[in-house]
């Protein structure tokens, strides 16, 4: 069933597009949303007081360095370059946001890094072909190094799911979770342990961040928005792990050397 799914998902390369769009999102609104960047730019000024230059030069570079990286990815042009740039962007944000001592959203950087890291894997297997069409000879160890590392990030995604409840329900979605997690860190039945993430996560992610239900003057509106899309990009990364597989470093690969 898997190799079916997989087999009708996009391409990898517009697997690398829909785990990137958390980054484009707010800078494509930007025009109808110039007072949420004002009020970056006064958090900024305010958490650091670096003043009101050096806080729109942030904002600057978040534009920028964003849609740049994320148009190079779309464009196919030197994408470790673009992974690099994004990569930069989300380690200023942590910094910038005091997210290192937020473990929720730190959980959620560090899953989006995961997807990054995919990105950067799927496009190292297109440069390492000598001749279009013809598939490489031996393993790619680089590649599936950040394979292994990206399925690893990646799953920090679920932890920020993980509630101290005794509900029957919570404790359902913790163990389910808990296995579905450990099964494609580890890289064992990885594309259909993927596949059941990426339909739990879609769910869970259109009922708890439905921004859209919020009044738009709202500040809950924008932080929804913003785990809305940054979820979706994490999706799009388990997609990728469901059309190119585990990697070499995987149970998968070497059940078929057994």
């Amino acid at each position: 069933m898997t190799n079916i799914v997989a087999k009708n998902l996009p391409h990898p390369q517009e697997m690398s597009i829909y785990s990137l769009c958390s980054f484009h999102w707010k800078y494509i609104r930007m025009p109808s949303s110039r007072n949420v960047e004002m009020r970056q730019r006064e958090y900024m000024d305010i958490s650091w007081g670096c003043g009101k230059f050096l806080a729109t030069m942030f904002v600057i570079i978040n534009l920028f360095g964003q849609l740049g990286g994320c148009f190079m990815v779309l464009l196919r042009w030197k994408v470790d370059i673009a992974c690099a740039l994004l990569f930069g962007i989300v380690c200023m944000q942590t910094v910038a946001y005091s997210i290192l001592w937020d473990l929720q959203f730190l959980f959620r950087n560090l899953a989006l890094i995961g997807a990054l890291l995919l990105v950067l894997a799927e496009s190292r297997q297109e440069g390492k072909s000598l001749f279009a069409g013809v598939p490489t000879l031996g393993d790619n160890k680089p590649k599936s190094y950040l394979q292994l590392t990206g399925r690893i990030l990646l799953v920090f995604m679920f932890a920020t799911l993980l509630r101290v409840e005794f509900s029957f329900m919570q404790i359902l979605q913790n163990v389910v979770g808990s296995v579905l997690m450990l099964l494609v860190t580890v890289g064992y039945k990885t594309k259909l342990s993927a596949l059941i993430l990426v339909v739990w996560l879609t769910t869970l992610n259109f009922y708890l961040n439905c921004w859209w239900t919020i009044p738009g003057y709202k500040a809950m509106r924008d932080f929804l928005k913003y785990d809305f899309f940054q979820t979706l990009s994490v999706i799009g990364g388990l997609m990728m792990v469901v059309s190119l597989g585990p990697g070499g470093v995987s149970m998968d690969e070497h059940k078929k050397k057994w």
